[in-house]
């Protein structure tokens, strides 16, 4: 018997006779299977890697607040509040970068509306969202720069004091 007679080999599997173009088949199934299972993998961990939160805990003094009367006098809707204020850490006393911002009245004696940049070691924060009269408040991290790139969450905001001269800012960050 000649190696070019033309006879396929063939063999016997657990399900019958075989050539090699099952078993070709049957690898290739195997091969993309594998493969499958290794890109769901890889995205099943860089999806844990992007859900994992951080919390930032920093305390601004308040001591540059300035309100530009724009409309009626006195608190009045459109009044503008801008702001250059410095940052600390959560004991209160090193200085950790500092935010730089504005606000607009947007409900007398109840709320302002804010957009505001947080600058800290290695980047940016940016927050947007109401600022409450009456107490905590809660905005949006719309974005970041550096090792902030990317930002989601939202930031807590709390007055520290009745003066208005202290506020903790708590970043979640996602």
């Amino acid at each position: 018997m000649g190696v070019d007679d033309g006879l396929e080999l063939r063999y016997m599997g657990p399900r019958g006779v075989r050539d090699k173009e099952d078993e070709m088949r049957v690898l290739l199934l195997a091969g993309t299977i594998a493969a499958m299972a290794v890109v769901l993998a890889t995205t099943a961990l860089a999806a844990g890697a992007a859900t994992a939160s951080k919390t930032i805990r920093v305390i601004e003094h308040a001591t540059t607040d300035a309100v530009t009367d724009t409309g009626k006098k006195g608190d009045s809707a459109g009044d503008l509040l801008t702001f250059s204020n410095a940052l600390y850490n959560a004991t209160n006393k090193t200085s950790v970068g500092a935010d730089d911002g504005w606000c607009i009245r947007t409900a007398v004696g109840k709320s302002w509306e804010c957009a505001w940049t947080n600058t800290l070691a290695g980047g940016q924060i940016m927050v947007a969202g109401p600022f409450l009269d009456a107490g905590p408040s809660k905005l949006a991290i719309v974005g970041g720069t550096g090792r902030y790139t990317g930002a989601r969450g939202w930031m807590d905001l709390r007055s520290r004091n009745k003066k208005g001269t202290e506020y903790d800012f708590v970043f979640h960050l996602s």
